[in-house]
């Protein structure tokens, strides 16, 4: 490895570059430099300093080069914090509108409550402590979703050198169903809403809007009329498969509900401008409760329910689990199978209706 020396204009300091040949970007800067003269003390401890990192930089690379060819990874590579490994793995492998990998950072991080561990650490029993925590903070699909993605860095880290066995391999990711079962709406509820009034508007409106579309809470939050065009609604959902966006044909209460925000006061319709001025998530669920309440609602209804609520009232119709799958941003049936089903009947005396009827008085 040659390393290559040019005086800059003034001639005061020296700069070193890697001589890798002749041809274009074949002569990259060091990022190294003396000074040509030293004027003092200081500016010749420098010059020392300087000399040794050069030396350390060409040492490096000649290695690298050296292994080329070989299982061998030089140690310089690898990083001694395991957090900086899964902040650069989120960086080259993060999606746009999926957040399960940045999500699981700060779930880590907060599990480990430093920035800091060593991968020495990070073993099976830590993993399976790991694991123990999102099943203990997170209910229904996070925790699997979550750890999943963990399994995802070790994974890489592993090919990468830093375990010589996975230590996930042998803990899958499990779900964790919640006892309580999420309330949905019913459509005659949904008149109900619309025909009762509410002290926050944004709130109702964006809503309703959340029922006939199947946004999610964040979703809806941050949606912009440059997301909206025409009749349609252009996610930010990328479909894996096509690598376009998820587009959603609007229901006409959505299409009200839209020319609604445009009347109010805080309406402004600029492509970069929120469709909706929404309060905090917190603040959002406790306007909604006070909403659902009026309205004679008996059920404790959170923004999550509307996302439920759209896929339950589709599949009362007959829609197919694909089309539903497809219009809530979701690559395979199995959330729509799993997730945003109907957990009990509706009218039980309707279902019981259909077991056959007969005279039974001659069997008593």
């Amino acid at each position: 490895m040659n390393i290559g020396e040019k005086l800059n204009k003034k001639g005061d300091k020296i700069y070193f570059f890697y001589d890798l040949g002749r041809g274009p970007g074949q002569r990259p800067s060091t990022g190294v430099f003396i000074y040509a003269n030293p004027q003092n003390q200081i500016q010749k401890n420098f010059n020392k300093e300087a000399l040794k990192i050069l030396e350390t930089k060409k040492s490096q690379l000649t290695i690298e080069q050296q292994a080329v060819g070989t299982p061998v990874i030089p140690a310089h590579k690898f990083k001694a914090n395991f957090v900086e490994y899964f902040e650069d793995y989120i960086k080259l492998n993060k999606r746009e509108g999926n957040r399960h990998l940045t999500c699981c950072l700060t779930k880590f991080k907060a599990y480990i409550k430093s920035d800091f561990i060593s991968p020495v650490d990070i073993t099976e029993n830590f993993c399976k402590r790991f694991r123990r925590h999102l099943l203990d903070t997170l209910t229904g699909e996070t925790p699997a979703n979550y750890y999943a993605r963990f399994k995802w860095v070790v994974k890489a880290a592993t090919k990468d050198g830093y375990f010589r066995n996975n230590p996930t391999e042998d803990i899958p990711a499990v779900r964790n169903p919640s006892a309580a079962l999420k309330e949905h709406l019913e459509s005659e509820e949904y008149v109900a809403l619309l025909n009762t009034p509410c002290f926050n508007q944004q709130v109702k409106l964006a809503f309703l809007f959340s029922c006939c579309t199947g946004l999610r809470w964040v979703d809806v939050k941050r949606l912009e009329w440059q997301d909206l065009q025409g009749g349609t609604l252009i996610t930010r959902i990328i479909q894996q498969k096509t690598g376009k966006p998820v587009v959603l044909t609007l229901h006409p209460i959505a299409h009200a509900i839209l020319e609604e925000i445009k009347q109010l006061p805080l309406g402004k319709t600029t492509s970069t401008n929120k469709v909706f001025s929404l309060p905090t998530a917190n603040g959002a669920n406790k306007v909604l409760g006070e909403w659902i309440k009026r309205a004679g609602v008996n059920k404790y209804v959170t923004w999550s329910c509307a996302r439920l609520s759209f896929s339950i009232l589709l599949k009362d119709k007959n829609v197919d689990d694909v089309t539903i799958a497809y219009l809530m941003g979701h690559t395979t049936t199995r959330q729509v199978q799993q997730t945003y089903k109907r957990h009990k009947p509706k009218d039980q005396s309707e279902a019981i209706s259909h077991l056959p009827s007969f005279n039974i008085a001659g069997f008593l």
